[in-house]
């Protein structure tokens, strides 16, 4: 972020201002971790800050502080939009396009609000005054930690904030695993243990709280994992009847993908998701090495992402979609067989 847009925003900040934070549609453990951490960040300074998420995310999300302010978009709609068009400043954390956030992209494209973005995917849109976009960055949350330290305010990271952005690294970085996870990060989780972090609560809070019904749904994915050798590429399929069969609830299917792509000599693996209700196949893309999901994504499943994870959807049934896919990896034979 250049100099002047933080000299810009510090000089925004001094004085108590109208802010809404928005994460993404279907938000996850980066997208809810930044903006609370920021919400709690901002309220230091007696601002009037609220948390507008576009829809529900998953419970194992709901123990983070000051979670129990978050309004969501689609249940509270007319509470939302007033908010949206009386506030003076609207940050947009961990998405780069307004139509990541579904029914919520018309009110906010509509607001007169000075727009700051926080965002570390690929190929940001201009629609930001002030915009803060890294792809280099493991999370939003490493991003908001940076964010704080150009304001000169590290030290206003108190406990609940840290462990708000710990969490959102954390499962960003798939427990720091990701090959984005750089020295940096651990300097930054490291400062954010310092500060009250507590990391193996964190851990179990998010990963060590599966139901039963979980773990069998975990069950019927693995029976479904399809490998393609030649492509060095496997493959899940879950079917609506699976989901109901198993009483899916949202975010139980978080972290599937990557069960394919652990499989030795796979470098990339992709999960196909059908949603009747919103009548799509929904697409998780993950990958090793320099082979891009986010490029393989926008070209053709109307998605995109970073590098070695992204998403996708497709309009077509679940058979159709699969066929669709391996279709496709002829044409991408020598560059995932060269990784």
């Amino acid at each position: 972020m250049k100099k002047q847009d933080i000299t810009d925003i510090k000089t925004l900040l001094q004085s108590p201002k109208k802010i809404v934070i928005v994460p993404h549609k279907n938000p996850d453990g980066d997208a809810i971790g930044s903006t609370l951490g920021l919400y709690l960040y901002l309220l230091k300074y007696n601002h009037e800050v609220r948390v507008i998420a576009p829809n529900d995310y998953p419970d194992f999300l709901k123990w983070m502080p000051s979670e129990a302010t978050v309004l969501k978009y689609d249940t509270q709609t007319e509470a939302s939009e007033r908010l949206i068009e009386q506030a003076e400043i609207l940050f947009t954390l961990d998405f780069n396009a307004l139509n990541r956030t579904g029914d919520m992209e018309p009110v906010l494209a509509k607001s007169e609000a000075i727009k700051i973005m926080i965002d570390h995917h690929q190929q940001p849109d201009d629609y930001a005054l002030y915009t803060y976009s890294d792809v280099r960055m493991s999370s939003t949350c490493e991003m908001v930690y940076h964010f704080i330290d150009m304001l000169s305010d590290v030290d206003k990271i108190d406990a609940d904030i840290a462990t708000c952005l710990y969490t959102g690294i954390m499962t960003d970085t798939g427990s720091f695993r990701f090959s984005s996870t750089t020295a940096t990060t651990h300097k930054v989780i490291a400062d954010l243990i310092d500060k009250g972090a507590e990391n193996a609560e964190i851990h179990n809070a998010i990963y060590d709280t599966n139901s039963y019904n979980r773990l069998q749904l975990l069950g019927c994915t693995l029976s479904n994992l399809k490998v393609l050798p030649e492509y060095r590429t496997a493959y899940i399929t879950l079917s609506q009847q699976e989901l109901n069969n198993f009483d899916y609830k949202k975010g139980d299917t978080e972290g599937f993908v990557n069960y394919a792509l652990s499989l030795q000599n796979i470098i990339f693996a992709a999960i196909f998701i059908e949603d009747q209700k919103q009548n799509i196949i929904k697409i998780s893309l993950r990958s090793k090495g320099d082979f891009s999901v986010n490029e393989f994504s926008r070209a053709h499943f109307s998605g995109g992402g970073h590098t070695n994870a992204a998403g996708g959807k497709s309009d077509t049934d679940l058979n159709e979609t699969v066929e669709k896919f391996i279709s496709i990896l002829p044409s991408y034979k020598k560059a995932l067989n060269n990784e």
